[in-house]
């Protein structure tokens, strides 16, 4: 059976750092629901941990280049290895210019906004605590497609695990963070901004670009993004030096390569065998991948909040995926 993954907007995994792209897919496509085999168990944890990680390259990165520059590195790479794989697979490229403008807008809120916001937001708050708030994403993302489509309306159990999924970025933040307004409560304050741009890009997908191959979208997608951030960087970084420690080049490497063109090509893997309901477990899975990466490489320590927040904010993405229709 040749059915492709089609976006939806009422289902949105994390960023991965904007990692997982273009979104769920169509209900007329394949089953929410699907036996987890032993692979599709282990590629779905591969696919956590890729994207857990992604969170201290991208701060490793940043210790040497400034943000714009690194989201440019991320955007750009990742847009040249995806057209590759277009190409190498003989792909059909899409000419119409409503297509091309819809690659730009959905460049803009699923990579360029929440890239550069959520890169600025990591100078100040810790890696785990950063991958703590954007997994409210697919909060967000539900809300979004109660407004916009009219077969993703908030049912009881929905508005609980919305009402969870709030109650959990509360209580990450600190509510003595909204009260003392500084540079950290701000930078917080941009990762939430980011995640409502990342679930705006899942209303954005289904909407317009849900007809479309996966890659060929992630792949126009990452170009409408690598065209909007190229003369921003060059503004406001200048011209990006290609004379960089190892070490920033090894992260660059994994979070262009490995956790944003390499991330599309296996999420959509295992979309195809795990379902989409099975694979928003994923997103309990990429904030402990952060959580202990910053701790071991970076020293970081999260505040017993953060994870009392993340549990309650755990509880709020189980109760959502099980208020999901079945086919």
């Amino acid at each position: 059976m040749n059915v492709k993954p089609r976006p939806s907007a009422g289902f949105f995994f994390a960023q991965v750092p904007g990692r997982a792209g273009i979104t769920g897919m169509r209900k007329r496509g394949m089953a929410d629901q699907k036996h987890l085999s032993p692979q599709a168990w282990a590629e779905l944890l591969l696919l956590g941990v890729i994207w857990g990680a992604s969170f201290l390259s991208i701060r490793i990165a940043l210790d040497t280049i400034p943000v714009m520059t690194s989201v440019l590195h991320r955007v750009f790479w990742a847009m040249l290895a995806l057209w590759l794989v277009v190409w190498m697979r003989k792909m059909t490229i899409p000419r119409s210019p409503r297509v091309w403008f819809a690659f730009l807008f959905m460049g803009l809120l699923n990579n360029a906004i929440p890239f550069s916001l959520m890169a600025w937001g990591q100078l100040y708050i810790e890696t785990g605590l950063t991958s703590i708030l954007n997994a409210a994403t697919a909060v967000f993302g539900v809300l979004i497609a109660a407004f916009f489509f009219r077969d993703e309306r908030l049912t009881r159990a929905r508005a609980v695990g919305v009402g969870l999924g709030f109650a959990g970025v509360t209580i990450a933040i600190g509510l003595q963070n909204f009260a003392n307004f500084n540079l950290q409560s701000i930078a917080q304050l941009a990762i939430i901004a980011g995640t409502i741009s990342y679930a705006l890009a899942g209303a954005w997908a289904r909407a317009m670009l849900s007809e479309l191959s996966p890659v060929v979208a992630a792949a126009g997608m990452l170009t409408g993004s690598t065209v909007m951030i190229l003369p921003i960087t060059l503004l406001v970084d200048g011209v990006p030096t290609l004379n960089l420690p190892l070490i920033t080049w090894a992260a660059i490497t994994y979070y262009a390569l490995i956790a944003t063109a390499g991330a599309y090509l296996l999420y959509y893997r295992v979309l195809a065998m795990a379902g989409a309901g099975n694979l928003m477990l994923v997103t309990l899975v990429i904030p402990p991948v952060a959580i202990i990466l910053g701790s071991l490489l970076r020293d970081e320590a999260l505040p017993p909040q953060a994870f009392l927040g993340f549990a309650v904010l755990a509880l709020g993405l189980v109760i959502l995926n099980r208020s999901r229709p079945r086919d």
